[in-house]
Formats: C-alpha cells, sequence, structure tokens
C-alpha cells in the first residue's frame, strides 16, 4: 500500500463584490486563479460563491454567512458540528466550482454555511494489490489519474475536463464516453466511501459513516449520486485497473447517416465519441480503443478548449459574435465555425503524438495521458485565460446537456435535422463552441439517480447575451430541441450544468428517487444539506412546481417556457410560437409582424 501526503496552495481571498448579473463589476483577476468564494467580514464571514462563469442562471448573486476551508477529517467533522449545532443550512463547494446551477449555495437567505474542499486535497492512498486508490474529497481527477499511472495502474473514465474534485464528480453523476463494461460513469467505480454527517447533540452533532460495496448497498447507491444533500463526502475509494494506452483517430464526415451510426460507434469503441455540426451538415467520430501497453507511442491530449488562451482574442471574438447577432447575421456565424473547424482539424484540436507535435493520427498514449485535459485552470501569464474566464470578457453561453436512451436517440437526430432543414443557419452558433459533442452512457448497476438506460449524452453550448432581455439569433430553434429532450425524449439533464427549465421533469425520471430521499430523510432528517435548488429539482415537498420564474424575458434565459408573448420579448419582434416540428413546444420566434409563422 502507499500513501502520499500532497501540499495543498491556498487560494487568497478577494474582496470587492459584484452587482448581480454585471460582468464589469466580477472580482475575478484576468491571469490568475481566482477564487470561488470572497469574504469580506472577519473569519471568512459575509460570503459571496461566484459562479465560474461569471454569472448563475438566475443572475442573482450567492450568498452565506461563512466559509471554512478543513485539511482533514476531523476539521470537517468539526465544521458539520458547528453547522448542525447552530440549524445553518449547508452546502460543499470544490476549488473551482464548475456547475451551472446554483447547487452550491447554502440558502437561508444568507445565513447559511459553506464547506470547501479547497484544501481538503492532500491525500492519496494506492493498494496495488486490491488496485484501489482512496482519496481526499478535494483531490482533481488529474491529480488521480496521473498518481496511480506511477503504480502501474489506471482509472478507466472521468469527464474530459480535469479540473473537477472527485466529491464534485461523483455530486453531479459526472462522465466519459462509453457503454463498454461498466461505462463510463465514475459512480461505478465507487466501492466505498466515507461521509460527515448530521448527528444528534450526545453523538456531538456530526458522525463519521462509512459506506462500503455489498454492505448498506442502500446508502451507498444513494451517495454515488447525491447532489450533496446527503452530508459531506470525505473519502471516496475507487476501482482502479492495470495500466494501458489507447490508439485514438478523429474521422471527418457528412452526417448524412448519424442517426444509424451513433450506435455503431458506441458499439465498435471503447472511448468512442461524436462531435456534430448540425448546420454543417458534418460529424467527426472518434475512433478510441485500447492496444497493448507494448504498442509505440506517448501521445497527449490538449484540448486546444481548454488550452490557455490570449485573452484579447477571447475578447475580440466575443465582439465578433455580437455584431453578427446585432445584424442578424447567422450565415456569418456558419463561415466562421467552419474556418475554425478547418483550423482545428489541422492542428490536431490538442491532440500530440509525441507531447509536442501533432503529426496526425492515430495517437497512442497511455491512459493518464489522453482522458482528460484542462492546463488553462493553472496560471501562467496575466493576459492568458481560460476561454470562459469572465475577467477575459470572452465566451458567455448557455449549456443544454440531455442523455437521451439509445431506443430514441435515432428519432431525435432526425428531429434536429429537420429542424436545420427549415432554417439552414439556426444552429450555426453551436460550430462558434465546438460543435455538439455526443457520449455515451450505460444503464447504472445501482446508483439510485443514475443513468437508468444506455443512452446518448448530448452537450449543446452556444450563445448568451450579457443583456438578460435580449434574444438570440434563431432562439426559438435551441428552446424546441430543449423541450423536445424534456418532454417528447424524456431526456435526463446534467445535474451539473443546464438552464432550470431543463428540470422540470427530472424527479419524474428516475424510479429509485423514493429509496433516495429516504436515505437522505435518514442521514439528514433537517434537511440542512438541502437548498431551495435541490429542493426543486427533487420536488421535495412538491418544490418543483417552484422550477419555472415566469415574468418579463423569462423564456430568453430559461427562467420558464413561455406561455406569453411577454416572455418573450415581444419589443424585439419574438413572440411565443408554436414548434415547427415539434409543435407541443412554445418558444420564441422572430416574428416582426407579431403573427404565428
Amino acid at each position: 500500500m502507499y500513501y502520499r501526503n500532497r501540499q495543498s496552495i491556498p487560494l487568497e481571498p478577494i474582496t470587492s463584490q459584484p452587482t448581480a448579473g454585471i460582468l464589469d463589476s466580477d472580482p475575478f483577476s484576468l491571469g490568475e486563479s481566482n477564487p470561488v468564494v470572497s469574504c469580506t467580514g472577519t473569519g471568512n464571514t459575509s460570503c459571496l460563491v461566484y459562479s465560474t462563469y461569471g454569472v448563475w442562471p438566475d443572475r442573482r448573486d450567492c450568498t452565506a454567512a461563512k466559509a471554512v476551508y478543513p485539511t482533514t477529517e476531523q476539521e470537517l467533522l468539526a465544521a458539520v458540528a458547528e453547522g448542525v449545532k447552530n440549524g445553518q443550512k449547508m452546502r460543499v463547494v470544490s476549488k473551482y466550482s464548475h456547475s451551472i446551477p446554483k447547487l452550491v449555495c447554502p440558502g437561508g437567505n444568507g445565513a447559511g454555511l459553506l464547506i470547501s474542499t479547497r484544501d481538503y486535497n492532500k491525500n492519496i492512498v494506492v493498494d496495488t494489490n486490491a488496485r484501489t486508490a482512496t482519496v481526499d474529497a478535494g483531490v482533481l481527477i488529474k491529480d488521480i489519474f496521473d498518481y496511480v499511472s506511477s503504480y502501474g495502474l489506471a482509472f478507466p473514465h472521468s469527464p474530459y475536463w480535469d479540473g473537477l474534485s472527485i466529491s464534485g464528480v461523483l455530486g453531479t453523476g459526472a462522465h466519459g464516453s462509453s457503454t463498454w463494461g461498466k461505462g463510463s460513469c465514475v459512480y461505478e467505480y465507487v466501492i466505498a466511501m466515507t461521509m460527515v454527517v448530521p448527528a444528534s447533540a450526545e453523538e456531538g452533532y456530526a458522525k463519521v459513516i462509512n459506506l462500503v460495496s455489498g454492505v448498506a448497498d442502500g446508502d451507498l447507491n444513494a451517495a454515488k449520486v447525491s447532489l450533496g444533500v446527503l452530508g459531506v463526502i470525505s473519502r471516496v475509494t475507487l476501482q482502479l485497473e492495470p495500466q494501458f494506452k489507447r490508439k485514438v483517430s478523429k474521422v471527418r464526415t457528412s452526417d448524412s447517416d448519424l442517426e444509424t451510426q451513433i450506435i455503431v460507434n458506441a458499439n465498435e469503441n471503447e472511448f468512442g465519441d461524436i462531435t456534430w455540426f448540425p448546420s454543417l451538415k458534418i460529424a467527426i467520430y472518434r475512433q478510441d480503443n485500447r492496444v497493448p501497453v507494448s504498442t509505440k507511442g506517448l501521445g497527449t491530449n490538449n484540448f486546444t478548449g481548454f488550452q490557455h488562451q490570449l485573452a484579447i482574442i477571447r475578447a475580440t471574438t466575443r465582439v465578433l459574435e455580437e455584431e453578427d447577432e446585432a445584424d442578424g447575421d447567422a450565415r456569418h456565424k456558419c463561415e466562421t465555425s467552419e474556418v475554425q473547424l478547418n483550423i482545428l482539424c489541422l492542428i490536431g484540436e490538442g491532440w500530440t503524438n509525441n507531447g509536442f507535435l501533432f503529426r496526425g493520427y492515430p495517437i497512442v498514449g497511455y491512459q493518464n495521458s489522453i482522458q482528460t485535459s484542462g492546463t488553462c485552470n493553472i496560471p501562467i501569464a496575466r493576459n492568458f485565460a481560460c476561454a470562459w474566464d469572465p475577467s477575459a470578457k470572452g465566451e458567455f453561453f448557455f449549456q443544454t446537456t440531455f442523455s437521451v436512451s439509445f431506443a430514441d436517440i435515432g428519432s431525435f437526430i432526425k428531429d434536429v435535422k429537420a429542424l436545420v432543414a427549415l432554417n439552414p443557419d439556426s444552429l450555426c452558433t453551436l460550430g462558434l463552441y465546438n460543435g455538439i459533442l455526443i457520449r455515451y452512457m450505460k444503464k447504472s448497476s445501482g446508483a439510485y439517480l443514475g443513468e437508468i438506460a444506455d443512452s446518448v449524452d448530448l452537450d449543446f453550448t452556444y450563445y448568451r447575451s450579457y443583456d438578460a432581455t435580449k434574444p438570440r439569433l434563431y432562439e426559438d430553434t435551441m428552446e424546441e430541441i430543449e423541450q423536445m429532450m424534456i418532454f417528447k425524449y424524456n431526456g435526463k439533464p446534467h445535474w451539473g450544468k443546464n438552464r432550470p427549465v431543463a428540470f422540470v421533469n427530472s424527479a419524474t425520471l428516475y424510479p429509485d428517487l423514493p429509496k433516495f430521499l429516504q436515505v437522505k430523510d435518514r442521514l439528514d432528517p433537517q434537511g440542512l444539506f438541502s437548498n431551495e435548488w435541490t429542493d426543486m429539482v427533487l420536488n421535495v415537498g412538491g418544490a418543483a412546481a417552484r422550477l419555472q420564474t415566469f415574468g418579463p424575458h423569462c423564456a430568453l434565459e430559461g427562467l420558464c417556457i413561455c406561455t406569453d408573448d411577454s416572455h418573450c420579448a415581444p419589443e424585439a419582434g419574438y413572440f411565443c410560437r408554436p414548434g415547427l416540428v415539434w409543435k407541443d413546444a412554445r418558444v420564441c420566434r422572430l416574428s416582426k409582424s407579431g403573427v404565428t409563422s
């Protein structure tokens, strides 16, 4: 058994506070590793929590009375005990806080307690005989991959972005891409977990519980995807495999048969995925499988979208897109996205054959060098940042992400194609954000909030205006796609992404939700680790009825599905209308006369 104690680097708190929804007031510093929590009071009190993307979905502040930064399980236990004793709402926040919904906000009208795992990231314990790794909750997934590889071991799956903590990954059910073996969801490889949960006064207000596969499986099945409502994850034990290499190729082709090839790609490639550009009628298939460790190659994955980017270039790109929006020029977006795609294909999207240069496919490399990437969260220079860094005034976007069952995915693809046939330029905006990322997920072996069928996960990233009252070009197309996934195909929204309307049906999609809520009520009977958002998406006490917030322009931000023209932007010619392909949809469509088109 091997043990490593890793030194954490604390982030310095900052003192300025933003006005909700106004990026110019955000306290982010260009080129620096920015904190997600800023406290202005003595002893980390009077705190604001910032979205990684600068603005929360409702453009309102997330506040807390106090933040704590435990470094050990004993300190974590003391933090939870303090919160329970004081009857405070509590939520856990990671170092970078990449969830889009307000999962991290403790609620309680600003009186809540934030527990950060930023500094609880020092320990990785590897058991080479059992092929396991036990890690602190705040350890980043890239650190896990690299550390276990030094002992000839590998972890098989994770999200593609490496700046996520293991507890954050489990809290939202994050995943890679595969239906082979146990599939791509990280929670399927969890064999044990320790958590700190509320307790009685006689027990000291908090206690540590141990969840082990095969023993009280119900509690572990709840904890594998928990949204943070059961308590605080302290440590996680993951099942590993012997180290292996992968061979990756990218094949660019027409999307003409995507609806049939999408499942073929999953069956033929253990780690396959697809990037789809509907308005360009292009699909890029990732052919990705294991090869013997003896296969020559030291390839790496340093995806361009996760690399440091010169801030002025990102800001200029954003200005140009805003000009296209103002001019109503979706065709120019298509032209720009095609040029961008051609350049990315030419340089290999950040893949290298030897750690330095891209000389063409295939790429052969070790698992820890292929599965994840993401260097831009590590500061290198003041003028460089992640593309979405608020200080760069660059990308500002919505993400709509659902999983659709294998049985329904072909029909869904056809519906999207039908929308594009009606308005060929309507999805050009997706090309500016690297297209639709399509990944694969396997039916869960038991996680209560895990996948209920073999599914295809679709990530749509697209333009969001800094002004919440301004509609987007072809606003109606993405709204119709979003509503088809929600209602027509019973798609399951990614817990860590999406606009609020994506979750209007979420509580009805999981047959084991009652079992999950039973565990929740037993471990946290006062609901101290729940907030307004988790209550709504889990429909606790009928809270799902509050998911939509109706008012002027609410549909533009995904706060509601329009039922009235005022929910769109009638002053700009956008009115609430039926869908074009799926008539049951209600979308904001440009119609200058106000007459249904």
